[in-house]
């Protein structure tokens, strides 16, 4: 998880979908240049949408996120963007996330792993 608002907020890392990129691709990249971590993408989990505001300008944004295997690398926040970064179970995650439709992407992914092919 990673923190962000002086710390106040947590949540999953996320970013913008660069042209030509797909969007697990993006997801791949903003966890690596957020946490440090890469990974693989296991499965789409849920896209969620919300409203927020840059000074005057309202932007609508949509954020897919997916469950994503850990492959390597070491916890270094980006510390333009981020406060912390840091591994959770995903209990904690669900009790941490400040956002209810994280913690309900969190909520599938705990049931997707609880429950292995």
């Amino acid at each position: 998880m990673i923190a962000t608002h002086n710390g106040k907020r947590w949540g999953l890392p996320k970013g913008h979908v660069r042209r030509g990129e797909t969007s697990e691709a993006a997801a791949l990249r903003e966890i690596a240049e957020e946490t440090g971590l890469h990974g693989v993408v296991q499965t789409h989990l849920t896209t969620i949408e919300y409203w927020f505001r840059i000074g005057t300008l309202r932007i609508h944004k949509y954020v897919d996120l997916f469950l994503v295997q850990y492959t390597l690398g070491d916890i270094q926040p980006q510390p333009s963007e981020v406060d912390a970064a840091e591994w959770v179970d995903i209990e904690s995650a669900i009790a941490r996330a400040s956002f209810q439709r994280e913690r309900d992407a969190l909520s599938s992914a705990r049931l997707i792993l609880s429950n292995p092919r």
